[in-house]
């Protein structure tokens, strides 16, 4: 793509509604709104496949959570969480909120489902979505809502997370992506921490600049870390494909819940060097 092409791909216009390029190489496609940071990217070889390694940490919830039946994501990008659980969890119920249209409009160049009676893409703001939706209907929540700028206040507010909680199922699950930039970074999981109190993982990723926070209830927790090899061998072999890299600090992250005397860990500032 040229750079003239790119800059006609980024009008001077409201920052939910500036249209993103897709560029391919011989093995994938990528949705970008700059030069510097991928968006969603797809195998062109495989395209259910999750290629970002944040997006396989995100799917930590099947350790917790193998069959949720209903499932509400926030961000749609080029679709790759939404693929995956189209076809991997024929049980579940999606619903995909996207507030850009011209994300929405390149869908199909990311093979992304057509609607049916099991999944849907809306257009609409992830955060009024939440507060409308009623209370205890889902049983997995997603939140992977960027724009131009990056993670809106409206999706990391304690507001919204407390929205979250109320939308979740009384053992439902939430799974965040958060960028990986301190400390704003840990303020946020604090803020989760705040919301959904003990119960919360944080696990780093080695490359990409992300953070996934998952959080749910004590009992979930503690039957996850009392069953975790049990669970981890009932999953099919494409779960333990997309987890094979984020086994092991899911584990640790569980550790806690192990035993009936539990310290409550508070986020932790990260150090790093510069």
């Amino acid at each position: 793509m040229s750079m003239t092409d790119f800059e006609n791909s980024q009008p001077f216009t409201e920052t939910n509604a500036l249209k993103p390029f897709i560029s391919t190489d011989d093995d994938s496609m990528s949705m970008q709104f700059d030069l510097k940071l991928i968006q969603s990217r797809m195998r062109l070889d495989d395209p259910i496949a999750l290629d970002l390694q944040y997006t396989r940490a995100m799917m930590a919830f099947l350790m917790l959570n193998p069959e949720p039946r209903s499932i509400l994501m926030v961000g749609l990008g080029g679709g790759s969480l939404a693929k995956y659980c189209h076809a991997h969890l024929p049980q579940a119920d999606i619903t995909v909120v996207e507030i850009n249209p011209h994300v929405i409009e390149v869908r199909d160049a990311f093979k992304v489902p057509p609607d049916s009676d099991r999944f849907r893409v809306v257009c609409g703001d992830g955060a009024d979505f939440m507060a409308k939706a009623p209370e205890g209907s889902y049983d997995l929540i997603m939140i992977d809502g960027f724009n131009y700028e990056g993670q809106p206040e409206t999706l990391v507010s304690i507001e919204f997370y407390k929205a979250c909680r109320n939308v979740l199922a009384e053992s439902g699950i939430l799974v965040v992506n958060l960028q990986d930039i301190e400390p704003e970074c840990t303020r946020l999981v604090g803020r989760i921490w705040q919301v959904f109190g003990e119960p919360v993982m944080a696990l780093d990723i080695e490359c990409g600049g992300n953070r996934i926070v998952v959080a749910s209830t004590e009992e979930v927790f503690r039957e996850c870390a009392g069953s975790f090899g049990r669970r981890w061998a009932a999953l099919s072999v494409e779960h333990k494909e997309t987890l094979r890299f984020s086994t092991a600090s899911i584990e640790y992250e569980l550790e806690p819940w192990q035993s009936p005397k539990k310290i409550a860990k508070a986020p932790k500032l990260k150090k790093r060097s510069r």
